[in-house]
């Protein structure tokens, strides 16, 4: 109890320095607020536009791949008006009981974890239509790609629920009642918790690393082999290393904190210039990759794309 308590302490006068070196500094922190807003908003509204997309037409409603690629987009467009709001937050000084951050944080960490699940998803959906092109329809259905989008909640939500168990057991009650800013780092006050996680975000890592492995050494397989199409085959192997891409992104998003936490220890100010950069570069930008995976790349989403985006619906039917 004592070791939590003194944690929580720490915690408290960190996030009060952070504060005390974004007042020294004001212009600097507009600048990157409004940096954050350009880069976040684009992306919200593309992601937003792309959903409508989806939605419009019955034919991506059927497909697999395309139920996949709009869940990706529905929790990368949550992640990152969550993640903003949080940084406005933080910019603007606000507290909140630790209480109410804690479904919060809950939710952005489900959310983060949803990214790589989803991905490894979609490449066992491309691995089962290049490889096994003639059981495709009766595997990929659109009824189980609901039940693989349930079954990635359900992970998700394991490892904020067990940390909410050990924070529960191992804080007193008037930790819930402290302001805070509104930081996972809140439900892991203690270091041999954090510790915990970051194990078992090592095996979550390795597992979906190997899974989006051998799903990308059958499709170059596949592409050798002369009963295979092979422009579908190289395809899908660029749409699988994309997304192996997009996984490397988010797993060094989710070690970010333990090389902060490092950075702090010899700079305050180099601390706030990495814990930027990471923000944009594996937190926003990560985020785009789907964007050109499917939204881009795929011709079929992109003609329906730009229709919507020019507002010509009377030249394209939209099925309903």
């Amino acid at each position: 109890m004592c070791t939590a308590e003194c944690n929580r302490k720490e915690n408290e006068s960190s996030s009060l320095h952070q504060l005390l070196l974004v007042s020294s500094v004001p212009l600097r922190m507009d600048l990157t607020l409004a940096v954050t807003q350009i880069l976040v908003w684009p992306f919200v509204y593309i992601n937003a536009v792309m959903l409508f997309t989806f939605y419009r037409k019955k034919a991506f409603r059927t497909e697999t791949r395309y139920i996949l690629f709009a869940h990706t987009l529905l929790i990368d467009v949550i992640f990152l008006v969550m993640a903003d709001t949080v940084v406005i937050l933080s910019h603007n000084y606000v507290f909140f009981p630790t209480a109410y951050c804690i479904p919060f944080c809950m939710l952005m960490d489900a959310v983060t974890t949803c990214t790589p699940l989803t991905i490894t998803a979609m490449c066992v959906e491309r691995y089962v239509a290049i490889c096994m092109p003639l059981r495709h329809s009766s595997i990929s259905t659109p009824s189980r790609a609901m039940t693989a989008i349930l079954i990635i909640w359900i992970l998700s939500y394991i490892k904020p629920f067990m940390d909410l168990s050990i924070l529960v057991t191992t804080v007193s009650g008037e930790y819930f009642l402290e302001p805070t800013l509104c930081h996972y780092e809140i439900m892991t006050p203690e270091q041999w918790h954090q510790m915990i996680r970051g194990i078992l975000y090592i095996i979550d890592f390795i597992m979906i690393f190997l899974t989006e492995f051998f799903c990308y050494l059958m499709i170059v397989l596949a592409a050798k082999a002369a009963s295979v199409d092979k422009k579908s085959a190289r395809k899908g192997l660029r749409t699988v290393s994309l997304h192996m891409l997009q996984l490397i992104l988010c797993t060094i998003e989710i070690i970010c904190p333990y090389i902060e936490a490092m950075v702090i220890e010899i700079d305050n100010q180099l601390y706030l210039s990495v814990r930027y950069f990471n923000f944009i570069t594996f937190n926003v930008i990560a985020r785009a990759v789907s964007t050109v995976v499917y939204g881009l790349r795929d011709e079929n989403f992109y003609a329906a794309l730009v229709h919507y985006i020019r507002c010509r619906q009377n030249h394209i039917s939209s099925e309903i």
